[in-house]
Formats: structure tokens, sequence, C-alpha cells
């Protein structure tokens, strides 16, 4: 199946309208991350957190009053689907308390709570008691991870294809993730195990469809020696169009699935997959492609297009030709007036 086949957009054009955008979104995100802090899930920051079902509608209200003798700053929510009525109830976990006390005691103590206020019959669906200790060695190894991952990638497309390209893909790749971190703080996600692996994942998967586009940018270099290297790209980018959309269109279609039906424990995973899709394509066409075409034409000494300096550079070689096509035109007529003269 091929589709855009043929095509002429100009999307290296709209190049830095879509790194105003995307620092826009990123800024946006950094300065919620300032006022509310990044939100850390039960895996990284320590807890205790329950899923109780009720067998009849309760309210947040009911349940948050229900637990009001419980020590620590609880965090009431709604868990899965409205109308099913069930609800997480969170704990954070008190440094020190680790040593004198069972981390389960949080858990009998909601369960007390809750069966004292006679708010409704309920079971009790899943537990989770992570330490503090344990929450720190996952965010660190968490970290360590994207890092190692992100580094690796660099090497393989230096290695490949060229440092100032390996420099493109590497800025593709922090605007997914910082993107994608600011979506998750939007729409009020945590940050968990489940959320890093999309991370992983949409990381590999964004430089995936970078490396092909610059597959063909450097097929095209030797096809197209003549030609600036905005060209060449703009039209390596129209030439894998069709298989970019092809291969982003089944990705989503497939993670919107695992969002829609996957139930609570995957919502996270797929949510951060989902804008990754999004924002992996996106940032392949626009942000790895116009980096990469900036850095090369520094190191190349040559001021990108677009910018002052660049337009200042060709209307410099533009008059430089002129000037040797007039200076030329002289001297022929020059000549031809000798040889008229002679006669």
């Amino acid at each position: 199946m091929q589709i855009f086949s043929n095509t002429h957009y100009d999307f290296i054009k709209w190049r830095w309208h879509a790194i105003i955008l995307s620092a826009l979104v990123i800024l946006a995100g950094a300065v919620m991350v300032v006022q509310r802090g990044l939100p850390l899930g039960i895996d990284f920051s320590g807890g205790t957190i329950v899923v109780y079902h009720f067998d009849k509608p309760v309210t947040e209200d009911a349940i948050r009053t229900a637990i009001e003798s419980v020590p620590g700053e609880k965090v009431v929510q709604q868990y899965g689907k409205p109308g099913e009525n069930s609800y997480s109830i969170r704990l954070p976990q008190v440094q020190g308390r680790e040593e004198g006390f069972s981390l389960e005691e949080d858990a009998r103590k909601l369960e007390a709570a809750v069966k004292a206020a006679n708010i409704g019959t309920f079971t009790q669906i899943s537990r989770e008691v992570v330490g503090p200790a344990i929450g720190k060695d996952l965010q660190k190894k968490g970290l360590w991870a994207t890092l190692f991952s992100i580094l690796g990638i660099t090497a393989y497309i230096a290695l490949r294809f060229r440092l100032t390209f390996a420099l493109g893909a590497i800025a593709a790749t922090f605007h997914d993730i910082l993107v994608t971190l600011a979506f998750l703080v939007f729409f009020g996600y945590d940050l968990s195990l489940n959320v890093i692996a999309a991370l992983l994942t949409i990381t590999g998967y964004s430089v995936n469809d970078t490396i092909v586009i610059f597959d063909r940018v450097r097929e095209n270099m030797h096809t197209m020696r003549r030609e600036d290297l905005q060209k060449v790209v703009n039209e390596s980018v129209n030439q894998t169009l069709g298989r970019t959309l092809i291969t982003a269109g089944t990705t989503f279609l497939s993670v919107l699935a695992l969002y829609l039906f996957g139930g609570e424990v995957l919502e996270g995973f797929a949510f951060t997959m989902l804008v990754g899709i999004i924002s992996g394509t996106y940032s392949t066409i626009f942000i790895a492609a116009a980096v990469a075409i900036l850095m090369s034409k520094r190191a190349a000494g040559t001021p990108a297009s677009g910018t002052p300096a660049g337009v200042a550079a060709v209307a410099a070689q533009a008059a430089g030709r002129s000037r040797a096509s007039s200076g030329g035109g002289k001297k022929a007529s020059t000549r031809t007036t000798r040889k008229v003269n002679a006669r």
C-alpha cells in the first residue's frame, strides 16, 4: 500500500514554528512541576496504596471523612470507570517509619477506619506497599536506564551517519521525553515503573523513525550533490512520509486499544505511549531534521538558511555571481571591438 506518493511538502519551512510550539509545551510543563512537584508513583516515592470496591455508590468525600483518623496525608481517587464504585487510597511513606512500624500497618488502619464509618460493604481489590529505600533504588535505576539508552543511541547514529545527525536525533529524543513528561503532569499521571518502561519504548521508537529518514538523506546526498542540504532533507522526509504515517498510525491504534480496554494498571503506560508516538513522529520530521541541518551548516561554516546571516550570505553570493557575469560581458565586448578595429 502506497500513500502520499510524489509529495513535495516544505516541512523544513515550518521548523522554527514547530520548535517554538514544543518550547512552549515544555516550558508549561516545567512551570507546573515547579509549582506542584513531579508526581512520583508509589514505585519511586514509597508508601501504601489500597483499592476498595464498594457494593453501592460512595463519594470520595465520604471516604475521606471515614479515614480522617488515619495519620498522614491521604489521597483518594476514583479507580476504573465511573459507576464501578472502586476507589484507591494512598498514604505516602514517612521517613523512619520503616524501622519501628510495619508497612502493612497502614493498610490495616485504612481498612478498620472504612469499616467503622459504615459507608457500605467493600472488598479489597489490591494492595501495594513500597518502602522508601526501595523507591529510591528504583528511581535511580530508572534514571540510569534512560541515560544509558540515550548514550547508546547517540554512539550508534554517530558511527553510522555523522555526528551532526546524532545531535539531531538526541535533540529529538530529549524533546519527546520532555513533551511526554509535560503531558503526564498536565493530565495528572504519576511517574511509575510502567511509565519509565513506556518512555524507554518511545525513545527507541522515535529514533527508529529518525534513522529511516537519515538513511534516505544519506542516499540522496549522493544523487543530489549540487543541492542544498535543506532541500535534500526535505525531499527525504517527503519520500518516507507514507512509511512514517502508516507505521505511526498502526502503532497508535494498537496502543489506543490498550488505553481504552487495558484497565487501570496499564492506563499510565498506554497514555505515555500515545503521547510519545505523536511526539516522536512530529519530532522526527521537524526537530531532528532541523537540528541536523543547523549543526551541519555550522560545522561547514555556512549560515543556516532562513536566518538573517543565511539571507545575507545568499544575497552576497548572488551579487558575486552578478558581478562576475557583468565583468565577463565587458571583457567579451572589449575583445569584439578590438577585432572590428583590426579589420
